[in-house]
């Protein structure tokens, strides 16, 4: 993920509403949203090139999901692939703060990276580019991109508060949640964070949703968890021309599992 916004515990209905965008290169191979093979109970995309996941989220509600640091300085092609961290959390028995420790000897191992991991207890964010590597959060509102935690970059700012405005509705729209994903208006340049890609990119990069040819939004997901973790998954796909491609819902109530596409 290259922007998400997550209230945690903020709702009466959900534990977790979370609305996040995918940002990549268009020609990075990777499968959309569904149930993995290899782990019936665990729903998400999913890197065929480093492997891994983005986001991915368990039947009993627990899920993770990742952004980038951007740091183009100190990038190496030889660290391991971020989305592994997602898809380890959703075959461990570990819970987030137990997990979120064991990353932290082998953090270094990896490029700049967030990390955001739930249960129904709590909620942790680990960041291998700020001390403290771990923090437990408090039942909020947040905003992520590739800086750190509620950094105060537009996007985040904007999407922030679009996003508390339909978290607050008795009856959360994710149809609402997916047009504030597809804010696709820059920022200004006086706006713009410096995180040395160049003046270019930093315009390219500013909106909540991005567009270009090579590069841009490839999805964008909502998750909704309730009270008693019934879990629903809708992803929406694009393609470089930023037309929708296809929506997917995948939902876990009771054990049960419903999935549709259109």
């Amino acid at each position: 993920m290259c922007v998400l916004f997550i209230a945690w515990k903020r709702h009466p209905r959900y534990r977790v509403i979370l609305a996040a965008n995918r940002d990549e290169f268009h020609d990075r191979p990777a499968s959309p949203a569904g149930v993995w093979p290899d782990m019936p109970n665990v729903a998400g995309g999913r890197d065929l090139l480093g492997g891994g996941s983005w986001l991915a989220v368990r039947s009993d509600g627990c899920f993770a999901a990742v952004t980038n640091v951007r740091e183009p300085a100190s990038r190496r092609a030889d660290a391991r692939s971020r989305g592994e961290l997602v898809q380890n959390f959703a075959s461990t028995p570990l819970p987030p703060v137990h997990y979120a420790r064991s990353v932290s000897s082998c953090g270094d191992q990896y490029n700049g990276f967030n990390l955001l991991l739930g249960d129904a207890d709590s909620l942790v964010y680990a960041c291998n580019r700020h001390q403290p590597f771990l923090n437990e959060l408090s039942p909020g509102i947040y905003g992520l991109s590739n800086g750190r935690l509620d950094s105060l970059w537009p996007k985040v700012i904007k999407g922030k508060q679009r996003f508390e405005g339909i978290v607050q509705e008795d009856a959360v729209d994710p149809n609402a949640l997916l047009d504030l994903l597809y804010d696709r208006d820059k920022a200004t340049d006086s706006e713009l964070p410096d995180t040395g890609i160049g003046l270019e990119w930093e315009r390219l990069l500013s909106p909540i949703f991005i567009q270009s040819p090579l590069y841009g939004t490839r999805a964008s997901t909502v998750l909704l968890v309730d009270h008693d973790d019934n879990v629903t998954l809708i992803e929406r796909s694009f393609k470089p021309d930023a037309t929708a491609e296809e929506t997917r819902r995948i939902e876990f109530s009771n054990g049960a599992l419903r999935q549709e596409s259109g």
